[in-house]
């Protein structure tokens, strides 16, 4: 059983598969997290069909634990559903705006979070994929997901298979602020990212990607501003589609 202090990502995972009672389990559990006004503005696509998890791979750059998984999970912002019942009832909806989804993207990640917290505290595995909103429109069309409904998270999710180290975290100075909002000057940057620098798999990370520091390999190699630009368009594309910027 693991405790948020020696939680790691799974991205292997074992033969075995996770139960449909379990499962039902957890995705109940999970409901009890926050969410804005009780409307649970939030929807789960389960994936258990491997024929589904191929065509969702190329979503998520084909990493391989969308197809090794058990089950995948992509968690949607959902006003549909809030704005069907108001249709139903006789209540005259106006979520098709970036405020709801907003709303409606916290409600999902908070869910998201809780969610993966009960799984790991059951033993289970999980894998946060932000390559969701890489690539949503591709999701949408796969899921066939309808006006108001978005895609924000996707969790692969299965018993580990592995037992990967536990990866670096700034110290809380570095992101606690108390009362207002710090600078980060020169020395502060320092002090917070001194250690996280020095250690040798970072420092490798620098070398084989032929960077002078390790910032430089985040802006030019793994998140750059021309891939930041081009998702964010694909991003604001689908938001449109789906009616949340109209």
């Amino acid at each position: 059983m693991q405790t948020i202090n020696t939680r790691r990502t799974i991205r292997k995972y074992k033969k075995e598969d996770v139960s449909g009672q379990l499962l039902h389990e957890l995705l109940t559990a999970a409901a009890r997290t926050q969410t804005m006004g009780n409307l649970q503005l939030y929807s789960v696509v389960v994936t258990r069909d491997a024929e589904m998890k191929a065509r969702l791979a190329p979503a998520h750059f084909n990493q391989p634990m969308v197809t090794g998984a058990p089950v995948v999970l992509t968690i949607c912002a959902d006003f549909r559903r809030v704005t069907d019942w108001c249709a139903n009832r006789q209540a005259d909806a106006g979520y098709d705006n970036f405020l709801s989804f907003i709303n409606a993207a916290s409600d999902a990640l908070l869910y998201t979070q809780t969610f993966c917290n009960l799984a790991e505290e059951r033993g289970l595995g999980c894998c946060y994929l932000g390559t969701t909103v890489y690539m949503p429109q591709a999701i949408i069309d796969i899921l066939e997901l309808p006006r108001l409904v978005m895609p924000v998270a996707t969790i692969t999710l299965g018993w580990p298979d592995e037992e990967p180290p536990l990866t670096d975290r700034l110290a809380t100075e570095a992101f606690v602020h108390e009362e207002t909002y710090k600078p980060y000057t020169p020395e502060r940057i320092d002090a917070f990212y001194r250690e996280k620098e020095a250690l040798p798999e970072n420092q490798e990370f620098v070398r084989i990607n032929g960077k002078a520091t390790l910032a430089q390999v985040f802006t030019d190699c793994r998140y750059t501003r021309s891939d930041n630009e081009a998702m964010s368009e694909g991003l604001l594309s689908a938001l449109r589609r789906q009616g949340f910027l109209s």
